[in-house]
């Protein structure tokens, strides 16, 4: 083991510094006067969260308390209705009411003029009529509220950022919410989005009934053609057979064949009769056979001209029959075909579609925005949140880094 150094009670160690020296930094440690403390004041005025978080605040609050027009808003409400769409007892019915639905109410019609009033369509008519960058640009509006750009794009999101369009599928009720810098401006924007929903229901309820109308006069058209044709081919076959009735043609054939046949059976009923009594070589037991001979060979012709041969009346029967039972249908289509544009014509004298007014726009007395409590109050938990989110992202940073 090692072992120290011996030293005497005189010798002073090797790293103690000089008296001298210790006496100089001891006199001028006591010559620099100590620091004060900082204000308060000053130390949040260096704060990070002054200057991230309660300087955009105050700004807010400047701009929403002092500088912020007021913003009026005009509401309306509707619903979108068709006359075809009568409540009826149902098993569809029932559980629509049981899920909440509302009965009678065209969902899809209703969709279609709340995407209407959204699009960039809505917003040009209105334009048209209004000038809606006089109305939402003009000069006594502030600077940030106020709009700005003329092209389309631009103006069509400003539109949706001022006018909303809800739907509540349970009652089948549209509300249409108007903001703008004036009362008068909201109702007039209001009143003319309402005038071109109405529009749009009645040019889509006239389409409708133009396509119903134009599908049954079309079905009319076709019954007609196959009517003619029928007839044109039932004219042609009488003249092509020579015979304006074959079913009555054959009808009169058969009487022939059975009047023929009770001759034939009479005239062999007699024969045996003058048999009985007659000797053979009689002249009138001849001229009987002879007379049953010629009833026999007339009947064979004519079951031969009604049973065989191209101009047998079997055929003849057959094809007429045809023609009539096309006849008679093609009649029957054009009945229905008929009866189908009558309806149709019914149906389109009522429009179909129809807006109804709920709620007319109204004339806004005190003005709902901008909601300056909610405002400022977004801005400071914010600012807040992001600044505390960003605040332990350093620290932890700064304790990895160490």
């Amino acid at each position: 083991m090692k072992l120290s150094p011996p030293t005497t009670a005189f010798e002073a160690p090797a790293f103690q510094a000089p008296v001298a020296e210790v006496e100089t930094r001891w006199s001028e440690a006591a010559a620099v006067p100590p620091r004060k403390p900082q204000s308060r004041l000053w130390r949040l005025l260096r704060h990070p969260f002054t200057w991230w978080v309660l300087a955009p605040t105050l700004i807010a609050i400047v701009y929403f308390y002092g500088i912020a027009s007021p913003q009026y808003v005009s509401e309306a409400r509707f619903v979108v209705r068709s006359r075809s769409d009568a409540p009826q007892v149902s098993l569809g019915s029932m559980l629509s009411a049981a899920v909440g639905a509302a009965p009678g109410v065209s969902s899809g019609d209703a969709y279609s003029v709340r995407d209407f009033l959204t699009s960039h369509d809505a917003v040009m008519r209105t334009d048209e009529r209004l000038d809606l960058h006089r109305i939402w640009g003009r000069e006594d509006a502030d600077i940030i509220a106020r709009l700005w750009n003329d092209d389309p794009e631009r103006l069509t999101k400003y539109y949706n950022s001022m006018v909303s369009v809800t739907y509540d599928s349970s009652t089948a009720v549209i509300t249409l919410r108007v903001r703008s810098f004036s009362p008068a401006d909201s109702k007039a924007i209001a009143e003319t989005l309402l005038t071109l929903s109405e529009q749009l229901i009645n040019s889509l309820s006239e389409r409708a009934r133009e396509d119903a109308l134009r599908i049954a006069r079309h079905e009319v058209e076709i019954a007609e053609r196959r009517v003619l044709t029928s007839r044109e081919a039932l004219t042609s076959f009488r003249e092509q057979q020579q015979e304006l009735d074959s079913a009555g043609a054959v009808q009169a054939a058969v009487a022939t064949m059975a009047q023929l046949e009770g001759q034939l059976i009479a005239a062999q009923a007699e024969l045996r009769e003058r048999q009985a009594f007659m000797r053979p070589d009689n002249t009138v037991l001849q001229v009987t056979r002879n007379r049953i001979q010629a009833l026999e060979r007339q009947i064979e012709a004519e079951r031969i001209r009604r049973t065989q041969g191209d101009g047998a009346l079997s055929q003849q029967l057959a094809g007429f029959e045809r023609l009539m039972l096309e006849r008679d249908f093609a009649d029957r289509q054009l009945a229905s075909a008929t009866a189908s544009l009558e309806t149709a014509r019914i149906e389109a004298q009522r429009q179909q579609l129809y807006l109804a007014r709920v709620v007319e726009p109204n004339l806004a007395v005190y003005p709902l925005y901008p909601r300056k409590l909610i405002g400022v109050g977004s801005v400071f938990l914010g600012l807040s949140v992001a600044f505390g989110i960003g605040w332990l992202l350093i620290a932890g940073m700064r304790e990895h880094a160490v």
